[in-house]
């Protein structure tokens, strides 16, 4: 599931971002159309996945968890996401630099500054209304918010009887609700993780309900479709649907008996470099792509396909050597790498940007 929902993804920032697409559109409207209206809602699916494991991890019977450092599961979770995050950023902000002199295009981000590179590694830049550099950053951001918000919620509970543990999902079902009824209906709040918290709520009852928990299954189905009685939503539509799933399977013990194909767990393993790394990737072939080739549908659809599979490549060298690595940043060749591509970036902005 996270395989084919990384893809979707990278399909629909290549169609979102063009130009290569704007080509394709002319002979292929409909398919262009559908990746840009509707493989986004990918992500919803990502956040039911991490609602669900989130669950197995700090309270994988209905209760409580023993979490007697939950600050210290946050900064775990932090430094999983921030490591690979800073590579990809960083490279696409070199990417960026480098074709801005020759393309211009919509998508390409205005020449960063220092506290905007704070702020990206920090994972405010949405909070502080900065302009994201990389497709995608936002979600990472929302992640943490979302893991964090559920680890301090879990380790207030623990504080509290024994006998009133198990209330930990109910907690979570009034607040999933209070989001999908409310708050993710006002798009306003779409910077903040309670806008999201309905599908990651989502995700952490449909781990429940497949462990025979009735309160579950129940809050799962009456969630969903309340939600879409109050204000269909084709995102919500997709987290529940996710969740449908999810429960199921779980309920029957059939997660391992799932189908399995190498290719897509290969996939998965990989998809969170995938889903970094793809922006970067896919302005650098849309920059190459539009010089070179600014007619022709099949050269052009054959640059898209080109961009996806140098995204697929390139993820999986951040995966290999950064986010499956222990200790990537100090002192050390990856550390230095990634100064050194911030330092160029800037340096060529700053001569690109200077009055001729």
């Amino acid at each position: 599931m996270k395989g084919l929902g990384c893809m979707a993804i990278v399909f629909h920032h290549l169609a979102f971002y063009g130009p290569m697409s704007d080509v394709v559109h002319a002979a292929a409207p409909h398919l262009i159309d559908w990746l840009f209206n509707y493989a986004r809602l990918a992500v919803q699916m990502f956040f039911v996945l991490a609602g669900y494991l989130v669950a197995a991890q700090i309270a994988p019977d209905g209760k409580v968890a023993d979490i007697s450092s939950w600050a210290s599961l946050v900064w775990k979770r932090y430094k999983r996401l921030v490591v690979p995050f800073l590579f990809a950023v960083v490279l696409a902000t070199l990417i960026t630099a480098l074709v801005r002199p020759w393309f211009h295009h919509s998508s390409l981000s205005a020449p960063p500054g220092l506290m905007q590179l704070l702020a990206h590694a920090l994972l405010l830049q949405d909070l502080l209304h900065m302009e994201a550099l990389s497709a995608g950053v936002w979600y990472v951001a929302i992640d943490l918010q979302l893991f964090a918000a559920t680890v301090a919620l879990t380790a207030l509970a623990g504080y509290a009887p024994p006998s009133w543990r198990a209330g930990l999902p109910i907690l979570i079902i009034l607040l999933a609700a209070v989001s999908l009824w409310g708050i993710n209906r006002e798009p306003a709040y779409e910077d903040y993780a309670f806008y999201f918290f309905g599908a990651y709520g989502l995700g952490m009852l449909a781990y429940w309900s497949g462990r025979n928990l009735a309160l579950g299954s129940l809050a799962l189905l009456a969630m969903g479709v309340i939600a879409l009685w109050l204000q269909y939503r084709n995102s919500v539509a997709v987290a529940f649907g996710t969740a449908l799933l999810l429960s199921a399977i779980g309920r029957k013990d059939s997660l391992e008996r799932w189908p399995s194909s190498r290719v897509l767990i290969w996939l998965g393993q990989r998809s969170y470099s995938i889903f970094l790394i793809h922006f970067g990737i896919c302005v650098a072939f849309n920059a190459v792509w539009h010089a070179l080739f600014t007619t022709g549908v099949w050269i052009n659809a054959f640059g898209m396909l080109a961009a996806a599979l140098a995204s697929v490549a390139t993820g999986a060298l951040l995966y290999s050597h950064v986010e499956s690595k222990r200790n990537v940043l100090g002192y050390n060749k990856a550390t230095t790498a990634l100064v050194a591509m911030i330092t160029i970036a800037l340096m060529i902005e700053a001569l690109t940007q200077q009055p001729r």
